[in-house]
């Protein structure tokens, strides 16, 4: 049997479409890390899943209030000892890691899902970079979405025998969509590096929605408020702005379908914007996805930076005519065969250990 864990909505986005193959071909069972609660969409609700339960108050009661402590303390301390063939973790959260590293510690082998990104800065994205990286370290098979990333694992990893380049499974929710350019700008933010700053990222954004809207009546600016308290309390910048509450999946990917380009610090949205042949403002100092930089994606280091951005997105007048590099929409499919040749190859070492 292999666990599958997840504990953040974006997780649980892209490890669907691989239970949903493996459903009645391999045996597995699902790990809730608890990393976030209100994000996750009800869908999850008709899958079976165990829950690790977060354990602030006894942190509290030793003098840590530290959250990614909390996180890493909770899991190691309820993983439990059951037996598993593999463990599979998605992504760089602190749950990711926290849960690899118990598969480590009882010589289960990990599956990294989304292995290899990399901007080779660990304070950028802070904790994420660590995280990837720690375990990309002690992974057995790394699923990687890009040739680049499989690259990083095989230059950087001494394990790394097992990779494999099978696109982002983000994209397989998008298969079918039909894009289209309206007056419309996706704004989202949430990253913890984002955040000593986020007022001077939400004042930019603001005073580019109400020139918009005296100058020109030009291009509507929509916010998805992250519910995170660091972001959320800057709220009342955005007067110029519509924001509404945090977006099921589904309204996600409508928006990023019909806006005429999106201002994130989303990993995941930069990737869906390219599938869609949209392009996208990067708010952050370095990108891991760097395959799109160039002709969807395009950085913006600072706040003062993003009105010149801006304004040469705002002449776009058609679809990016460029294949998405990020994978083709199957990349389900590509993981389902790996996982049963490995599976298999489990089973049957096994079998032979016992007849020894």
């Amino acid at each position: 049997m292999i666990l599958i864990s997840f504990g953040t909505r974006p997780e649980w986005i892209k490890i669907k479409p691989i239970i949903d193959q493996m459903r009645g071909k391999i045996p597995f069972k699902l790990l809730f890390t608890g990393q976030h609660t209100s994000l996750i969409d009800k869908g999850m609700e008709n899958y079976e899943h165990d829950s690790i339960r977060m354990e602030n108050d006894l942190l509290s009661r030793i003098g840590c209030n530290n959250r990614l402590d909390e996180i890493v303390s909770s899991i190691l301390r309820q993983f439990g000892d059951q037996e598993y063939s593999a463990v599979m973790v998605q992504g760089d959260t602190t749950s990711a890691f926290a849960v690899a590293l118990a598969a480590f510690h009882r010589r289960i082998p990990v599956i990294h899902l989304e292995a290899g990104l990399r901007t080779f800065d660990k304070h950028n994205p802070y904790p994420e970079e660590f995280n990837r990286t720690a375990i990309s370290a002690l992974t057995e098979v790394h699923l990687c979405p890009t040739e680049t990333s499989a690259m990083n694992i095989i230059q950087c990893t001494p394990n790394g025998k097992q990779v494999h380049v099978v696109g982002n499974t983000v994209l397989d929710h998008l298969v079918g969509i039909q894009p289209r350019l309206d007056d419309v700008v996706l704004f989202t933010m949430h990253r913890r590096e984002n955040h000593h700053n986020i007022h001077e990222w939400f004042n930019a954004i603001n005073d580019i929605a109400r020139e918009e809207k005296l100058k020109y009546d030009g291009l509507e600016f929509i916010c998805p408020m992250h519910p995170n308290p660091d972001v959320a309390k800057h709220a009342d910048i955005l007067k110029q702005v519509k924001v509404v509450p945090p977006l099921s999946h589904k309204d996600c990917i409508d928006y990023i379908s019909r806006c005429k380009f999106a201002i994130t610090d989303s990993g995941g949205i930069q990737e869906e914007a390219c599938f869609l042949k949209k392009k996208c403002i990067v708010c952050r100092k370095v990108t891991e996805r760097v395959e799109g930089i160039g002709d969807f994606a395009f950085l913006c280091e600072r706040p003062s930076d993003l009105r010149q951005l801006v304004y040469k997105l705002k002449e776009t007048k058609s679809l990016v005519d460029k294949d998405c590099p990020y994978g083709d929409g199957h990349s389900a499919e590509k993981i389902m065969s790996i996982l049963s040749e490995f599976y298999n190859a489990i089973g049957s070492a096994g079998k032979k250990q016992q007849d020894d």
